[in-house]
C-alpha cells in the first residue's frame, strides 16, 4: 500500500480541516507550500465564491491542495462536484452524507477522494464505495462531529482493523506527539483544524486566536446534542445561550439557524461572541503560541520522530528488563 505522501503527493502526513465559510486560500496555500495538503472548505458558499478560492489558491501555489464538500450542508453539492472536476482540483473530501454517487464521477478525472467517517460502518462503506483515503474524526474535533461521540483514541484503531486504505485519523492533534499516537494506532497520517487557527498566516480575528491560546482542558463545550446535531465550540456568551435554549426545548430549525456558517462567520472573522461562535478542538488547551505553518509543520515531523525514536528505546529497556 503506498503512503498517505505517496497518495497525495505531499512531503508530510498532515492535511489541514476544511473549515467551511471562513476558509482562506492563503492559509490553504501555507500549508500546501509548507508540504502538507491544504484545503478550501465549501461550507455554504455558493460555486461562485469557491472558484473565487481555487483561483487564488492556485495562484499562491503549485502544489496539491483539496477542496471539502459537506454533501447534506451545502446546497451547492452537484454544481460543487461539477466544479472540482472541470477545476483540475487534484484532492477532493467528502464529508456530512452519502459519497457514494460522486466518487466514480470523480475519479473518473484523476482526482483523489478522500472521505470523512466517524464510525467503523461507516468507513468500510466508503472503502466499498471506492475511497481512496479515509479521514476518521473523532469527537474531540471541532465543528460538527457524529453524534456518535466516538474518540479519536477508540475510533483510529478499531477502524484501521476493518479497512485497507490508507486512514487519516482527525480530532485531538496538534504537535507532533499527537501525529507519533496517532501513527502508531495504525493511522497513515493526521488531520488538523484548530492548530491551524492559531498560525501567523491565518487570517481571523484576534479575538478568535486570543481565545485558543488562552483555552485550558476544559475551554469547549458541545451544542446541539438534545437534537443529535453535535457541534464542538468555544464555551462564550452566544454558545451559553443557545446550551440555555437547548434546556427548553429548542427547536431543530432555529438550532440550525443559529448555527450557521453565518454565525460561525461572525464569531471566527468578527470576533463578535455576543452574537456569533467559534470552533475549537478540544486540543485547543495545548495550544500556546503562533508559529508559522511552516515552522509548525517542520516541528511537529521532528517531535513525532523524537517521540517515536524515545518511546521504542524505552520499551526496547523494559523487555531487556524482564528478559534478565
Amino acid at each position: 500500500m503506498r503512503t498517505i505522501c505517496e497518495t497525495l503527493q505531499i512531503e508530510h502526513p498532515i492535511i489541514q480541516g476544511g473549515m467551511g465559510n471562513i476558509s482562506d486560500a492563503g492559509l490553504v496555500a501555507s500549508v500546501s507550500e509548507a508540504g502538507g495538503l491544504g484545503t478550501i472548505g465549501c461550507g455554504t458558499m455558493s460555486p461562485e465564491k469557491v472558484y473565487g478560492l481555487i483561483q487564488e489558491t492556485k495562484a499562491k501555489t503549485d502544489r496539491p491542495f483539496a477542496v471539502n464538500i459537506p454533501m447534506n450542508v451545502s446546497p451547492y453539492t452537484k454544481e460543487l462536484i461539477q466544479l472540482v472536476m472541470e477545476q483540475d482540483v487534484p484532492v477532493v473530501s467528502l464529508s456530512a452524507g452519502n459519497p457514494k454517487p460522486y466518487i466514480p464521477l470523480l475519479q473518473a478525472e484523476g482526482i483523489i477522494v478522500i472521505c470523512l467517517v466517524a464510525g467503523v460502518g461507516h468507513a468500510m462503506g466508503a472503502e466499498a464505495g471506492g475511497a481512496d483515503v479515509l479521514v476518521a474524526e473523532g469527537v474531540e474535533a471541532a465543528g460538527i462531529n457524529s453524534p456518535a461521540e466516538l474518540t479519536t483514541f477508540t475510533l483510529i484503531p478499531q477502524i484501521c482493523a476493518h479497512v485497507s486504505i490508507p486512514v487519516v485519523a482527525a480530532g485531538g492533534i496538534a504537535d507532533g506527539r499527537g501525529l507519533a499516537a496517532a501513527l502508531m494506532l495504525g493511522a497513515s497520517g493526521v488531520q488538523m483544524g484548530t492548530r491551524f487557527i492559531a498560525t501567523k498566516e491565518a487570517p481571523y480575528h484576534e479575538a478568535y486566536k486570543q481565545r485558543v491560546l488562552q483555552a485550558t482542558d476544559q475551554e469547549t463545550v458541545v451544542l446541539g446534542r438534545s437534537l443529535g446535531q453535535v457541534r464542538r465550540v468555544l464555551k462564550g456568551a452566544y454558545s451559553e445561550k443557545i446550551l440555555g435554549l437547548e434546556k427548553e426545548s429548542l427547536a431543530l430549525a432555529d438550532y440550525m439557524e443559529m448555527t450557521s456558517e453565518f454565525q460561525h462567520v461572525k464569531g471566527a472573522i468578527e470576533g463578535d461572541e455576543e452574537n456569533g461562535f467559534m470552533n475549537s478542538g478540544q486540543i485547543a488547551g495545548l495550544i500556546q503560541d503562533i508559529p508559522s505553518v511552516s515552522e509548525l509543520l517542520k516541528t511537529m515531523m521532528s517531535e513525532a520522530k523524537a517521540q517515536i525514536e524515545k518511546q521504542a528505546a524505552r520499551l526496547l529497556r523494559s523487555s531487556s528488563s524482564e528478559s534478565r
